[in-house]
């Protein structure tokens, strides 16, 4: 298994070259995408001139930073300078920003070796990468089945070995929940500690960007490299404390809070697991402590009212005149903007719009809205009761393994709902790591949670390090595909 550390150790000791290593990905990438379909466009040109980069450093006898010259992916919704950023829908298709996102800015420093912009749900909107307009990623365990999503393109780079890690970002699961149908780690920060400059917005006061990596340690490295105070963002704040040096402490006396409402449904292999995972840190020392949080019911109206509504109002800007796809055939302003928004946004885009729109408007606005404020509220006052009694807590990612392609066309409420474990952590703003803990059935992987205090990286990550020492031949199965390094 080729971690970011393993890598690195690799280019440090001369036994690999940053240009051998790259091409070793982009051939991998280049094989397996035409059947995963995690890759939109692969930047060779750009990889292999930033490995160039990196080879005369280690030729110089520089030392190289944790990610320089690791072969990496970027979401398609992270603004690159001079590249196409489209977020995987027909109306931004051309787009090419004229600045970098700052946690691109950061990795281009560190001369993070960029592969390409990976798939996504259009606009971020979606739990499958289905509605992306380049058609949806697959799992790499099994390709008959979703990747996820909406950063479904990363995790299934990630989990395919076709690139060591990614950024995705996450509204409402989006990092998590493919991380969990994908068997690897997606780390969803705390609110405001990752800088959201050059994220192209879903939903402003739920979105965060974070790192998907094939290990916990992976996922450390890349978010105390991206966690840092940005002026151009106004939620900016960055981390508190490093992460990565935090790995080895141990879990006793730590306190595991499990609350009834998140396993109310799930399937009972994804129970299963879960609760082999949870005897595996009492045997670890932690003690766990069982409440009921009864606000979680109402997340997931919660969620999809506030994220629609900013969502209605993020996409207005796509209106065909100053940017993106524009009709062909109108006969006023008013005609052209109208034909552009309905033929450029694909039919959920346009759903959840419509939805927003709808609970904005006079008269509903009280209603909808403004209740769903008032219970977001609610919703954050109960994680931070919960907290009084417990370190950290411990859920599924998901209610089930991954579903099979075409699932998100056939029952799109259904599909929301595989979002009931995720949402309530971005409304309250709370960080939460995903970190693989089984296999259901079919082979598939199960993913579970571990959610935190503001600004908890470290604990979390702590925790889901020490479970993954203690149960790594059992829980981590790598897909046979992509590059096979020592």
């Amino acid at each position: 298994m080729s971690t970011i550390k393993k890598l690195s150790a690799l280019l440090s000791s001369k036994e690999l070259s940053c240009e051998e290593l790259t091409k070793e990905y982009l051939k991998a990438a280049e094989k397996a995408n035409p059947g995963l379909n995690a890759y939109v466009k692969l930047t060779p040109e750009i990889a292999l001139e930033t490995a160039k980069t990196v080879d005369q450093k280690i030729a110089a006898g520089e030392s190289l930073s944790p990610l320089e010259g690791i072969p990496m992916t970027l979401k398609d919704n992270i603004s690159t300078k001079g590249l196409e950023t489209t977020c995987c829908s027909k109306i931004l298709k051309g787009y090419v920003p004229i600045y970098d996102a700052t946690v691109w800015e950061i990795l281009k420093k560190q001369n993070a070796v960029l592969l390409g912009k990976t798939n996504m749900d259009e606009f971020a909107m979606g739990s499958s990468s289905e509605t992306s307009c380049f058609g949806g990623s697959k799992n790499p365990h099994n390709l008959n089945c979703v990747a996820g999503g909406s950063s479904g393109g990363v995790a299934s780079a990630v989990g395919g070995n076709i690139a060591a890690y990614g950024l995705g970002s996450d509204t409402g699961g989006s990092i998590r929940q493919p991380a969990s149908f994908c068997g690897i780690v997606g780390l969803k920060p705390t609110y405001g500690a990752v800088s959201r400059y050059g994220l192209i917005a879903y939903a402003s006061s739920l979105d965060q960007i974070g790192p998907i990596t094939a290990t916990v340690e992976d996922a450390a490295l890349v978010y105390d490299a991206i966690s840092a105070y940005d002026p151009k963002d106004s939620t900016s704040k960055g981390s508190k404390s490093p992460a990565s040096g935090e790995l080895q402490n141990s879990m006793k006396g730590k306190k595991i809070g499990i609350a009834k409402e998140y396993f109310d449904g799930i399937k009972d292999d994804v129970n299963a697991a879960l609760e082999k995972a949870v005897k595996t840190y009492e045997s670890l020392g932690a003690e766990i402590v069982h409440f009921d949080l009864p606000s979680l019911q109402y997340a997931l109206p919660v969620y999809y009212i506030l994220a629609c509504a900013e969502a209605s109002s993020n996409l207005g800007r796509y209106d065909g005149i100053r940017y993106g796809y524009r009709t062909d055939n109108y006969e006023s302003v008013h005609d052209m903007i109208c034909k552009t928004r309905s033929e450029g946004f694909g039919s959920e885009v346009k759903r959840r719009i419509m939805l927003g729109t709808y609970v904005l408007s006079s008269g509903y606005y009280d209603a909808y809205y403004k209740k769903a404020q008032n219970l977001r509220g609610a919703i954050v006052a109960a994680f931070q009761a919960a907290f009084e009694t417990c370190d950290m807590i411990l859920a599924p990612t998901v209610p089930t393994p991954a579903f099979e392609t075409g699932f998100t066309s056939k029952d799109p409420i259904e599909t929301y709902l595989t979002d009931i474990c995720t949402v309530p952590v971005n409304i309250a703003g709370l960080p939460a790591v995903s970190i693989p803990c089984g296999f259901a059935g079919g082979g598939l992987p199960v993913g579970m949670q571990l959610i935190g205090s503001a600004f908890g990286e470290a604990s979390i990550l702590n925790a889901a390090y020490q479970f993954e020492q203690a149960t790594r031949n059992e829980t981590f199965r790598r897909a046979e595909m992509g590059v096979s390094l020592a």
